[in-house]
């Protein structure tokens, strides 16, 4: 099953969102987009898994 995920999931004021097979797929994007647009967010772990807790199945 596809996975999903948007800023606005997160509470940002970024419209920003995207799809990919696997949530490990989802991931990188989700690193990329979070180095280039917040930097203010590190990824810890914590983080990480607060994120991974907003994929949606698609």
């Amino acid at each position: 099953m596809a996975k999903s995920i948007s800023c606005h999931d997160a509470g940002k004021d970024c419209g920003w969102s995207a799809n990919a097979p696997t949530e490990e797929e989802l991931m990188v994007v989700i690193e990329e987009h979070v180095k280039a647009e917040h930097k203010e967010i590190e990824l810890t772990p914590e983080n990480v898994a607060n994120i991974k807790t907003l994929i949606k199945d698609i």
